[in-house]
């Protein structure tokens, strides 16, 4: 009998840890390789993880909902028929008899994630005296926060080694960061008539990447006003022959994508990320869109955005929406973005400021196309299309003078659309 551990996947650049969100198999199930195991939430993508090995499923290490590691066990295989098995042996007399043992089965081995015995050890936790609440009674890290959070301000850790025989002078303890993550604060307010919505999967992946965001970026904003009248009137004018002819719609969000692709390559510090005491200027440009499906937020990616044509940027918007809103977006789609550009303009919204999609230098929200009265040249007032470009950024590698000329350029283009400047094929 070889048993074989299944462990977590790395999901995408940068991404450290993922959520089991949904388990497809159960213990006992008979797997083929490849066949999924669990559904996988991290905050760049939902994905499957596949099985490496051909086998009997033997144990599911973590629970749904329990955050891991990459690199962590999530199961375990059994990968040959199995034959005499012997049972393992009682601990004798001497044996070391202090590692925690929850109630389970006789004759089967407990055991703990990572994450739960750090826990346990940092906060002097004993795991025989935990009730566990994940499957099968598993005990999970949700279970000891819970435990340290009902301590209030006496759960310090334990340390590790024993303490010195004669007291130290007093140091002032240092605050300790909590991790949004792993310390998730207790609701302390719900009233009877409220609805408690635990933060698990995307959200809590979206709500620890903004906040890493705003923590770790120093934020600048600016905002220009383009009289996209020109690029209203070409696109109103071939978007039925070109939905009859491809199959899918020719929206605005295509233009200003194909717009900001080419102010990108004048303006190549806006496609750039920060990297402690050097700035990298990507090569490729890669054009995160957001895309929103229900309550979750993903953020896929148009590679070399700089080389398609406007037709291939509004395929590529429609199968990238469409794979986000059935859950089928795949790592690949997700990696590589240099800079984001948002559709805020979708929801009505004319003015707003957007979070840097970490750890790019900068966000631009297309805001929505309205009418408004222009004076013209000639003194008279006219109706025009005039929409507002939101740009922020990371002020430490960008300043208003470079960001200022880019989203200048970006409005001269689209100011400047006719079926010669702007062909779509």
């Amino acid at each position: 009998m070889a048993i074989e551990n299944i462990t977590m996947p790395q999901l995408g650049e940068s991404v450290t840890e993922g959520t089991i969100s949904k388990w497809l198999v159960s213990p006992g199930d008979h797997v083929h390789k490849y066949d999924p195991l669990c559904e996988v939430l991290t905050d760049k993508v939902n994905a499957e993880v596949p099985s490496s090995f051909e086998g009997e499923i033997v144990e599911l290490i973590a629970s749904e909902d329990e955050t891991v590691a990459v690199g962590e066990v999530i199961c375990t295989v059994k990968t040959a028929a199995e034959t005499n098995v012997q049972p393992e042996a009682e601990p004798g007399p001497g044996s070391d008899a202090a590692a925690p043992q929850p109630e389970a089965e006789k004759g089967k081995k407990v055991r703990y994630s990572p994450a739960v015995l750090k826990l346990s050890q940092e906060y002097g936790i004993d795991l025989n005296q935990v009730k566990g609440t994940g499957r099968e009674g598993r005990i999970t890290r949700k279970d000891l926060l819970k435990i340290i959070e009902s301590r209030g301000n006496e759960a310090e850790p334990t340390p590790s080694k024993p303490a010195p025989s004669k007291p130290e002078p007093a140091k002032p303890a240092p605050a300790r960061e909590t991790p949004p993550a792993s310390r998730p604060l207790p609701v302390r307010e719900a009233g009877k008539e409220d609805t408690v919505i635990p933060v698990t999967g995307v959200r809590k992946a979206i709500a620890n990447n903004m906040a890493r965001s705003k923590q770790e970026i120093p934020h600048a904003w600016m905002m220009v006003e383009a009289d996209v009248t020109n690029l209203v009137r070409y696109r109103d004018a071939v978007k039925e022959e070109f939905k009859r002819r491809e199959g899918f719609n020719l929206t605005y969000f295509a233009f200003f994508v194909k717009a900001v692709a080419r102010a990108l390559k004048e303006f190549p510090a806006l496609n750039s990320t920060w990297a402690g005491d050097a700035i990298i200027q990507k090569h490729d440009v890669n054009i995160s869109i957001a895309v929103a499906a229900e309550d979750k937020l993903y953020v896929p990616v148009i590679k070399h955005a700089d080389e398609k044509s406007i037709k291939g940027i509004a395929r590529e918007i429609a199968v990238l929406a469409q794979k986000a809103r059935a859950g089928k977006l795949a790592p690949e789609d997700m990696e590589g973005g240099t800079f984001t550009v948002n559709n805020t303009g979708s929801f009505g919204s004319v003015q707003s400021m957007g979070i840097i999609n970490y750890p790019q230098a900068a966000i631009l929200q297309v805001e929505s196309i309205v009418k408004r009265p222009v004076i013209m040249e000639e003194g008279m007032f006219a109706a025009r299309d005039i929409v507002n470009l939101c740009l922020s950024i990371d002020h430490r590698i960008l300043d208003g003078l470079v960001s200022g000329r880019f989203l200048k350029r970006v409005k001269e283009i689209l100011e400047t659309v006719t079926p010669e400047t702007a062909p779509l094929y």
